[in-house]
Order: structure tokens, then sequence, then C-alpha cells
């Protein structure tokens, strides 16, 4: 390896670190807010078009993928202009950064729903509080670069799939509150944290 790309190599080496060690402003106050109401959108919207999710799974998974993949994609646009705006020159190395926190627990979630879906249909009534357990723990590993109070919404996530495993199930299994509410107000709390952590009055989006 010559100087030249020892010197590269051990820049792009200390970005990262900078990356990790830096707090994060690519997650905007508004943007959460409004994947909180795709959530309540989603809810009301399946209590009209999906009657009878446990017979109609087919249109269950596309209703809620279909909001998670939409609010995904806010989010990823969001943090993408924010991060060109707040972080500049570390903007890529920040969104990696944020991408790598979150990745292992939005695979997982795919990967799970996979195999129940194809080896135990009979557990999919499990899956809202799987979801929003493995939601949190994309939250909890994402902490360490946002304001120490976000914990508040990992902690919110844990709790309240651990309640959907309890509680939503025979007769409440697949209720549209159970995923609605949680996502609804877990990320309107979020929306609250960053607003007062990172946004400012004059920093909202």
């Amino acid at each position: 390896m010559s100087n030249l790309d020892r010197a590269l190599a051990e820049i792009s080496a200390i970005r990262g670190q900078m990356a990790q060690a830096t707090e994060f402003r690519g997650y905007g106050p508004l943007t959460s807010g409004m994947t909180g109401l795709l959530a309540l959108v989603a809810a009301f919207s399946q209590t009209f078009l999906v009657k009878d999710p446990a017979s109609h799974i087919e249109a269950y998974m596309l209703l809620w993928g279909g909001t998670a993949v939409l609010s995904a994609v806010i989010v990823g646009v969001e943090m993408i202009t924010r991060s060109a705006r707040l972080h500049s020159n570390m903007a890529e190395d920040m969104i990696k950064s944020a991408l790598g926190q979150l990745a292992p627990a939005a695979v997982a979630g795919g990967l799970l729903t996979l195999v129940l879906i194809d080896y135990a249909p009979q557990s999919l009534w499990m899956l809202p509080g799987l979801w929003q357990i493995l939601f949190s723990l994309g939250v909890f590993a994402s902490c360490r670069f946002l304001p120490r109070s976000v914990i508040a919404v990992a902690v919110w996530y844990l709790a309240s799939g651990l309640a959907c495993l309890a509680l939503a199930q025979g007769d409440r299994a697949f209720s549209p509150w159970a995923m609605g509410f949680p996502f609804g107000a877990g990320q309107w709390l979020a929306a609250i944290i960053l607003q007062r952590g990172l946004g400012g009055a004059h920093d909202i989006a």
C-alpha cells in the first residue's frame, strides 16, 4: 500500500470515528410526526379495507408493509437533505453511521416476517408486537448519537411490543390499533424530543 493509499485509509477511518461520535441531526421532528400520522391513517384504513385481517393476511401485510416503506422513503429523503444542510462534508459518513444502527433491526424484521409466513402462519398474530420490539432495538442502537431522551422512544416501543404480545391475541389479534396507536404515539413522541433536542424554533424541518 502506497503512502497516499495509507493516508486516505486513515482519513476515512478518522471520518468514520467522527461520524459515530457526532450527534446526528438528519432526523427531523416534522417528518417523525408525519410518519406517526401515516400509522394512524393506516389503522383507520384497515378498519374499512381489511375487516378480517386473519383471513386476508396478504392485504394486511400489504397495508402495513406499504406504510412502512412509504415512511422509510419520507424519512430517507429528509435524512439526506437535512444531513447535507447540517452536516456538510460529513453528511455521507453520518448517514452511513445512522443506517448502520437501524439496518440490522430492519433486516431481522423482514426475515422474521417471511419465516413466519412460510413456516409458522399460526403465529402471525405476534407480528405487530415483534415488529415493535425490533424497532425498539433499532432505536436503542441509535440512542448514542441522538439526544439522550430518545431512549424514551425506544422504551415506549419495547413496552408496547410486549403489551401487544400479551394482549393483542385471540379476538384482538391483528387489531388496527395494535399497530396504529403504538407507532402513532411513538413517532409523535420522537417528534417532540427531536424538536426540543435538535430542531429548535429555527430548524423544524
